[in-house]
Order: structure tokens, then C-alpha cells, then sequence
């Protein structure tokens, strides 16, 4: 995985008590993530990681226990740790393996661990998940270059299949309680996800969204998106 320091990036500055960070989906970008900057950082400064692997002489990572040791080091450097992580698909993922790190090692003083936003997020990618039947690097590629990634194309689709290897691979097991808010897609897979989520997260709660996995950022399930996690992050601010 590239050293490059470039991969942590603010997206917004503004003073208040919920910083958050957006943690990139598979394909590494977050172009996705303008609409939600922008009413995250109504409430503190947004930062969002994108992924190693989209510019030239960096190498994707085809782990998620390796990412998200290096997002660590990144959270770690911030002037103040953040109060939500929120991430789509592998993004949710990485975004509760490092909230539960960080709840498990105990942050200085008296600082709660981050909650967490995982927009259709799974805990484990079965063969037979719907995701995977669904030619996902094709999927990924149409989506990102609708958002005007500005990556170029084999490297956003090198760097797609080494993060589809790593979720393929990967199975969360380390629960929390930490405020957990999931987003689920319609899919044949939606009952047996939220299951999974219940039996992890002691506080979760769970909004649906009527549309598929790609389909979350187009109008107007965005709008149904937004609104979910405004609910969400409004809940939030009145208790820090």
C-alpha cells in the first residue's frame, strides 16, 4: 500500500462538535460524498480517506484488517479525534472496524469512540449475495465515472477488484457499542444483513432505503438518503 500522506483529505472546515470522516467505497474515491459533505459539515469539519491505488504508482490494498490499520494512523493524526465514521459499502465497513478499535483500545480522557454510518454495508459477502451476481466492477466503474471520479479508468478498476478481493475476504467479528446507524438497500439479502448487524451492534439503528446498492446517490433516493442520516447526526448533536 502507497505511504502517499494524500490519502486523508478535508472536505469541509467548520467549527462545531461533530467532526466527521468519510472513508471511501470500493473503487477508492469519494466523489460520492458531496451532498453528505455538505450537510455534515453544518455540525464540524469533514474529512473524508480515499484509497491508495488511483494515481499512478500507488498499489490498491487487498485487505481490509491492513486498511484499516493505516486509516488508523490517519485518525490518529487528526487535531481531534472524530465523532461519526461514515462510509458506503466497503467504506461502512471499514468505518466500524475502526470505530470498534477504537472503543476496544479506549480513547484519552473522556472521549466516546466515533459513531458510525454504514450506507448498505454488509458483514460478510456470501457467494451468493446479490452484490456479487450483479457484475459489481462493472457497477462500480459506471458509478464512480457518473460522479466525475477524474481518476482514470484502469486504475479505478484495478483498484476496484483489490478492494472486491478484500470485502470477499473479510468478516466482522469484533462488535460495539457504539451509536450505529445502517442504511439498508432492497435486496433479497436486506433480512439476513440486518440480522447480522443486530447480533454485532447493541445499538443499531436501521432505515431503509428503497432502491439498490448503486443507485443510493441518484435521485431521489439521495434525498431519502440524506435525510436518514440527518435524523441520525441531529440524535447525535444534542447529546455531545
Amino acid at each position: 500500500m502507497s505511504e502517499d500522506p494524500g490519502l486523508l483529505m478535508t472536505l469541509g472546515r467548520r467549527s462545531g462538535p461533530l467532526d466527521t470522516v468519510l472513508i471511501h467505497p470500493a473503487g477508492g474515491g469519494l466523489g460520492q460524498y458531496v451532498g453528505l459533505t455538505l450537510q455534515l459539515a453544518r455540525h464540524g469539519t469533514v474529512h473524508g480517506i480515499r484509497a491508495a491505488g488511483l494515481l499512478p504508482g500507488e498499489r490498491p490494498e487487498r485487505s481490509v484488517p491492513r486498511m484499516a490499520a493505516a486509516y488508523r494512523e490517519l485518525l490518529d493524526a487528526l487535531p481531534r479525534p472524530p465523532a461519526l465514521l461514515a462510509g458506503w459499502s466497503l467504506g461502512g465497513i471499514l468505518a466500524w472496524e475502526l470505530a470498534a478499535q477504537a472503543a476496544a483500545a479506549g480513547n484519552a480522557g473522556d472521549t466516546p469512540p466515533p459513531a458510525v454510518v454504514m450506507i448498505d454495508s454488509h458483514p460478510e459477502l456470501e457467494p451468493d449475495n446479490a452484490l456479487l451476481r450483479s457484475h459489481p466492477l462493472d457497477s462500480i466503474e459506471h458509478s464512480a465515472g457518473g460522479l466525475s471520479s477524474g481518476f482514470e479508468p484502469a486504475l479505478l478498476r484495478s483498484t476496484a477488484a483489490a478492494h472486491l478481493t478484500a470485502a470477499r475476504a473479510h468478516r466482522v467479528r469484533q462488535p460495539s457499542d457504539t451509536p450505529t446507524l445502517l442504511l439498508a438497500c432492497a435486496s433479497p439479502d436486506r433480512e439476513a444483513q440486518i440480522a447480522r448487524w443486530r447480533s454485532l451492534a447493541t445499538r443499531l439503528t436501521v432505515r431503509d432505503l428503497d432502491c439498490g446498492h448503486f443507485d443510493v446517490f441518484t435521485p431521489p433516493h439521495h434525498r431519502q438518503l440524506l435525510c436518514h442520516i440527518k435524523e441520525f447526526v441531529d440524535g447525535l448533536a444534542v447529546t455531545a
